[in-house]
């Protein structure tokens, strides 16, 4: 027994125990993918709105964007926490306090007052926006 050592393996025995496991990680991490994946295009549909259809070419909104929607009823969302119009303007100045870029994002609802869109327009500027987008779906195509 002169070439053992421990408990009957010799060094390649060893050598194939200490190595590190990864596969059962990659699996893990390949279903958080996935998950995340279906997950995060669901995550801004949270509130309803039936935005207007515009032939105008739109732009990808990012995640770390800032969204405003307004509701049929003219309620605001804020990142799709309700917000009274009172609280508005001072939450977005905390908001874009930090923030470089003050670009803001508005989805209203078609049927919304044409009123309570502006009246969030000029809360944003004044709060400190530089630049509001209004956000739409493209028409059908055919």
């Amino acid at each position: 027994m002169a070439g053992k050592i421990g408990f009957g393996m010799d060094n390649d025995e060893r050598d194939d125990l200490a190595e590190i496991n990864i596969i059962p990680l990659v699996d893990i991490m390949l279903v958080l993918l996935i998950t995340f994946m279906i997950a995060a295009p669901l995550s801004i549909r949270g509130i309803n709105v039936n935005l207007p259809t515009s032939k105008a070419k739109g732009q990808h909104v990012d995640g770390d964007k800032v969204i405003l929607s307004i509701d049929r009823n003219g309620k605001y969302f804020l990142e799709k926490v309700p917000i009274s119009a009172q609280e508005l303007p001072n939450k977005i100045q905390a908001i874009y306090a930090t923030k470089k870029e003050k670009n803001l994002y508005i989805r209203a609802d078609k049927n919304v007052a044409y009123g309570t869109v502006v009246d969030a327009m000029g809360i944003a500027k004044l709060a400190g926006v530089d630049k509001i987008a209004m956000l739409t779906t493209p028409p059908p195509k055919g």
